[in-house]
């Protein structure tokens, strides 16, 4: 299905809460307002390395209009959070580990004050060696930043003996790649409003992937009861990963539990950038062989990921990166080896594609290296390796039958990116400019793997007013989960929109159903609405067969309500309303389901079951008088199962590939000596829609192996994975250079440049310049 030309004609083409956001009806949790409400503010530490010897805050907490601040005394719980580890403080106690540690927090009673009030807290400090770079981190020497050491998590696979496979290769490609610290530029930043209860409980309006994880956390901090929290997830204006972390919810629920009024925080993009998660910057050292036949034999792998000052979720992003260091190729001699490592950088998290993006740009790298090596066409020589449908996953675990790898091979190659010839327009007037086009691919876990809690559930009701109400512990985080979960509900039971309701993201009304993240959603979602509906329409028939003596048989749902069908299945006949139906009920109709998401039998920790696969055709052009890069054609083909939502589907992968292109040419928050130099957006260049390609042609490929009932795979981090290494391919292809660290830079791609023009392009007239793929 190309995505494409299906979603002109498709009647979901404005999404339940699309005209809200465009014309700025809809209320972010950011914009929320309560009647007393405080302004909550953090002071940082603003060094990156010190010991922390006292804290005076005595003129701040004198200042007219101060009515609280808060310290490490103040914290009633665990003075730590962090969803794997929480080891990273609400407030600093006696070491700052990086500039955007928390010393203290203020409310006040405007913003003005609050700021005021931070000036005048006082801190005394004894500044330590800054380790910033992991290679500092690992010397023997270096200081330790937490007890355990500088190394937060280690990982090791091996199958086969790597250096006797080297042995037998004839042709061997050793390289290192370097990849960016990358912001999600979200554009609603972290912020909230939290309001304590007369009752005693708390609620926190803050957006967040994970409302339930949030309260479990929060409840740690306060020590409270988690039923005493209730957190508001939803709407988020972007995420990305980078608010699966607590980030303002430790300091404004203590803030509004001391001050007993409503807190409002909400960070600058300034504090964002010092105070929030990144991408991991990695550095991916391969040397792989093969034989003369262009067979893979020895792969061998290091990985080093700076994680920054505390853990988050470093520890399994480096899993996830262990595992997609292998991809979707057959290689009989493995060794892989990482370090996510402590710096006294910012703080690393979670981000769209969770260490696939870093890996598979050096693993596609490898892959054209190697087919240049013995001049065989670069798709061919993957075609050669993929894994076939039945071989178990990276790490040597059982997982679904998939041939998602071979599928996306051959069809982009009917892509309409493939089928024509680099552009040469401009090749007259243009000399300069020369052009390329490249291919990579990717296979991509989903769900959190092995060994690791992925509950899963829902709830499924006709609720009290007569509609059809279905309740998630999902986050709308710009997915647009809203739109796909309508879409089934509508496909389910045949009603009308206004039959139908959807609760998501509010942990007062919906069950613990696992994180939004992972592209695991939708598929959730899917299998939970697969269980609860046979039940659901048993009881629902069952009733009306109480009330009107008609055949359960004979009934379907329908537009307000229960329909007889004719014995010949052409007519239907109203029976009866959802609203009388729930009206002369005596008893709910309602169902729930509980169930976790599928994992590999084999107790590999991180090891993935279900899969996903893409391949990517990028078209660009370059300067060569000024190095700058466009890119000027991308094609994307997706191996995930059936799509539920098309013009969702083709937003997850047109948005995830642009975040791609920005980790590719132009993003990079960049820090030194532990502090960030890149403050703001006006040195951080993301893409803008005058970067991107018109059109991207979006392909779907929803067959699924025979024998696979596993459903629609997420798309939501996919379509990001492997652009970077087509970008890179292509600029190969039209300047005859490689890259190995990102984002590429263009004096790089002018350095030892003799001519203006590459040698190897003739300028005249008529003449092509790169090759068709």
């Amino acid at each position: 299905m190309r995505l494409n030309e299906q979603t002109k004609s498709h009647p979901w083409k404005i999404r339940p809460d699309g005209q809200a956001k465009v014309t700025g009806e809809l209320r972010y949790l950011t914009d929320l307002n309560f009647p007393n409400k405080l302004y909550g503010k953090v002071l940082r530490s603003d060094v990156p390395h010190a010991k922390l010897l006292s804290i005076d805050s005595s003129r701040a907490e004198a200042l007219d209009g101060v009515n609280a601040v808060l310290t490490h005394k103040d914290v009633p719980g665990l003075n730590g959070f962090g969803i794997a580890d929480p080891n990273q403080p609400v407030f600093c106690e006696n070491l700052i580990r990086y500039e955007g540690d928390a010393i203290a927090a203020v409310a006040a009673e405007t913003s003005e004050i609050a700021e005021e009030a931070l000036k005048l807290i006082k801190v005394e400090y004894e500044e330590l060696p800054v380790l910033d770079t992991p290679e500092k981190a690992l010397r023997s020497d270096a200081p330790y930043l937490h007890e355990s050491g500088n190394i937060l998590h280690k990982t090791d696979y091996v199958r086969g003996d790597v250096e006797k496979g080297f042995d037998e290769c004839v042709a061997i490609v050793e390289e290192t790649y370097e990849t960016p610290r990358q912001m999600h530029v979200f554009m609603e930043t972290e912020g909230g409003t939290f309001v304590p209860e007369e009752n005693g409980t708390l609620t926190v309006y803050a957006p967040t992937q994970h409302g339930y994880k949030d309260q479990m956390q929060l409840s740690r901090i306060l020590a409270m009861p988690a039923e005493a929290i209730r957190v508001i997830s939803s709407p988020i204006g972007g995420s990305f990963g980078g608010k699966d972390e607590l980030n303002v919810q430790p300091f404004g629920s203590l803030l509004a539990l001391h001050c007993g009024r409503p807190v409002k925080m909400h960070y600058s993009r300034e504090e964002s950038v010092k105070a929030g998660l990144k991408r991991h910057p990695m550095k991916v050292k391969m040397k792989t062989g093969i034989d003369q036949e262009g067979n893979l034999i020895a792969h061998k792998v290091e990985i080093v990921s700076d994680t920054g000052a505390y853990a988050t979720l470093g520890g399994p992003i480096l899993n996830f990166a262990t595992e997609h260091a292998i991809g979707c190729y057959t290689i009989p001699h493995v060794d892989v080896k990482g370090k996510a490592v402590y710096t006294n950088n910012g703080v690393s998290g979670e981000f769209r594609g969770f260490g696939g993006n870093q890996v598979i740009f050096a693993l596609e790298g490898q892959m054209d290296r190697l087919a240049e090596k013995i001049a065989l066409d670069p798709w061919e020589f993957r075609r050669r390796n993929l894994r076939k449908t039945k071989d178990l996953g990276p790490l040597g675990q059982r997982v679904v039958p998939n041939d998602g790898p071979r599928q996306v091979w051959e069809a982009i190659k009917k892509s309409p990116l493939y089928q024509v010839e680099t552009s040469q327009d401009l090749i007259s007037e243009k000399p300069w400019i020369v052009c390329g086009k490249g291919l990579a691919l990717a296979m991509h876990g989903s769900g959190l793997g092995y060994g690791i809690p992925d509950p899963a559930g829902g709830e499924l009701r006709l609720n009290e007013v007569g509609k059809i109400e279905v309740a998630f512990g999902h986050e709308e985080c710009g997915q647009g989960l809203l739109a796909t979960l309508e879409i089934m509900l509508l496909d389910h039971f045949q009603c009308d929109k206004e039959d139908i309701e959807v609760i998501i993201g509010d942990t007062g009304r919906v069950p613990a159903t696992g994180s939004s993240t992972a592209s695991r959603t939708t598929n959730m979602v899917w299998k939970a609405l697969k269980n609860m509906k046979p039940s659901f329409l048993a009881a629902l028939f069952a009733k009306v067969n109480d009330l009107t003596g008609v055949k359960e048989d004979q009934m379907v749902t329908g537009s307000g309500g229960v329909w007889k069908v004719s014995k010949d299945g052409k007519d239907q006949e109203f029976l009866i309303s959802f609203k009388e139906l729930v009206d002369r009920s005596s008893e709910p109709i309602e169902f729930s389901t509980e169930f976790h998401y599928p994992v590999t039998p084999d107790p590999i920790v991180g090891g993935h079951y279900l899969y996903s696969s893409t391949a990517v055709l990028a078209e660009v052009e370059v300067n060569m008088l000024t190095g700058m890069i466009q890119v000027t054609g991308i094609d994307h083909v997706v191996a995930a199962g059936q799509v539920m939502n098309p013009l969702g589907y083709l937003g997850q992968i047109e948005g995830g590939s642009i975040m791609a292109l920005g980790f590719t040419i132009t993003e990079d928050a960049i820090m030194a000596s532990g502090r960030y130099l890149t403050k703001n957006l006006d040195t951080y260049l993301a893409p803008t829609i005058y970067d991107v390609p018109e059109i991207q042609h979006v392909d779907a490929i929803e067959e699924l192996t025979e024998g696979d009932q596993f459903g629609p795979r997420g798309v939501g981090e996919v379509g990001s994975v492997a652009l970077a290494p087509a970008i890179v391919s292509a600029i190969k292809q039209a300047t005859g250079k490689w890259v190995t660290k990102l984002p590429v830079k263009p004096e790089e791609l002018l350095a030892d440049s003799e001519e203006l023009i590459p040698p190897f392009l003739n300028s005249e007239p008529g003449n092509k310049r790169g090759q068709t793929v």
